[in-house]
């Protein structure tokens, strides 16, 4: 395979060390406000034993975190619970609560998840602690719950029909990310539009060859054909590299330390270690199921789906990372091929 350009690196040269963590829970998107109304200005749960699971993929659908926070005084949980909790009397709110999920490291720290919560539960894992478990969705009210109702003009672009769609989830928490490379083609004559804004995004990316998703509460196009703006990460066994990564049917399968840094459409570059190769099975010679993803000669590969788990007190603080081949390959279903500006 011939080899590609290659994309711009960010190499942390220390060693991660000296964990942070932060984690907010705060009020409702629509008004700053609780479940009932009140003024409210949130938790900062940061200081306790916090344990999560955050899976971000560059699909139409909300990213998720399950996160579970230990040994909230009792008040405080229960204030948490009422004015938070997305159920009341067997109705979804509309104005649910946001948690905002920071972690990494002294020299490596950012956001990791952002989303509205779905739902809270209290309970307790031993005679001696308790615990908060929150459930959220990256943009969950305004994936679900947001509808486009207005005309656009003859000679509107694919671009006025996603600020129609924005617009309308920016009123549950959601704004305007990156949208990629649109075309400026106009459209002959007008167009209602009428129905959930998500589906009018799904059009938009189908028509302009782009993904669409939800990433930390901003729609995000990326196009088919190319990364989300920005620099590979390099990952090496000072930066953060555990093991070997492993080709697999689907991609290349990446595990390092927890870095904030790498985001989903955006690109890896593994530097230093080689990828162990798939085995095949010989019982199912011919299967697509014995086609490995293509590798990439540079190792540069476009992150896919992006798992970051934790525990404050423990031992686990990894991001798992599905990645593919960054170049054109033999194998396109299972690579994103690459534009380079000149």
């Amino acid at each position: 395979m011939a080899s590609t350009p290659a994309a711009s690196t960010t190499n942390l040269n220390q060693q991660e060390y000296l964990r942070q963590t932060s984690l907010i829970v705060s009020g409702g998107s629509l008004k700053g406000t609780d479940a009932l109304g009140n003024p409210f200005n949130g938790f900062d749960l940061s200081n306790l034993r916090i344990k999560f699971s955050v899976k971000r993929t560059d699909t139409q659908t909300p990213n998720t975190a399950d996160i579970r926070v230990y040994n909230v005084e009792n008040q405080t949980a229960l204030d948490i619970f009422l004015k938070l909790s997305p159920l009341r009397n067997g109705v979804i709110l509309t104005n649910q609560g946001v948690v905002t999920l920071q972690a990494g490291y002294e020299s490596n720290y950012g956001v990791i998840f952002q989303g509205n919560i779905k739902q809270i539960i209290l309970g307790r894992e031993s005679a001696t602690d308790t615990y908060i478990d929150i459930i959220a969705g990256d943009g969950h009210l305004a994936y679900n719950f947001s509808v486009v109702n207005q005309t656009l003009a003859a000679g509107s672009t694919q671009s006025s029909q996603i600020f129609a769609s924005v617009n309308e989830m920016a009123k549950l928490g959601v704004t305007q990310g990156n949208l990629g490379n649109l075309p400026t083609t106009k459209l002959p004559r007008g167009k209602v539009m009428y129905g959930d804004a998500k589906n009018y995004l799904r059009a938009v990316g189908q028509n302009t060859g782009q993904t669409w998703s939800i990433q930390n509460g901003k729609v995000t196009f990326i196009p088919k054909t190319s990364y989300r703006a920005g620099t590979a990460v390099v990952l090496t066994s000072k930066t953060g590299l555990i093991g070997t990564p492993q080709q697999t049917t689907t991609g290349v399968n990446v595990k390092c330390l927890l870095n904030p840094l790498i985001q989903v459409g955006g690109l890896i570059k593994i530097d230093e270690a080689s990828v162990t190769d798939f085995k095949i099975d010989l019982s199912q010679v011919g299967s697509a199921a014995n086609i490995p993803a293509a590798l990439n000669a540079d190792g540069v590969y476009y992150v896919l789906v992006a798992e970051y788990s934790g525990d404050t007190r423990g031992q686990d603080w990894y991001c798992t990372l599905t990645c593919v081949n960054q170049a054109v390959t033999r194998t396109p279903f299972d690579s994103v091929q690459v534009t380079y500006g000149p």
